[in-house]
């Protein structure tokens, strides 16, 4: 019975000490970087009932993955007190295009 608590505790620690290497990183591509062409035009999105009452409605957008955009649709979202939602937008610059916003600010 001891040996096998000794074997759990070791195998625990070297899992431990091996996620505790892992380096957690956004995805490439999503803020940050400058894009040459210009994202297309929003896609209609049908919105329906919200979930729960207070709920609101976050709408889809392009993002830049893999060298290509790639939409990715609304969703509807709980409040969150003390914070309000920047939608994300695509604005020019430096010659290309850059995504903003898309976060909760405090405030």
């Amino acid at each position: 019975m001891r040996v096998h608590s000794l074997r759990v505790a070791f195998a625990a620690a070297v899992l431990t000490a091996a996620l505790s290497a892992c380096i957690v990183a956004p995805a490439p591509g999503y803020y940050g970087e400058t894009v040459y062409a210009a994202p297309p035009a929003l896609q209609y999105e049908a919105v329906g009932v919200a979930p729960a009452p207070g709920y609101f409605w976050i709408g889809g957008g392009w993002f830049w993955e893999g060298g290509r955009y790639a939409w990715h649709p609304g969703y509807w979202s709980a409040p969150r007190p003390g914070y309000h939602w920047v939608p994300r937008t695509w604005a020019r610059a430096g010659g290309g295009w850059r995504v903003r916003g898309g976060v909760w600010v405090r405030g």
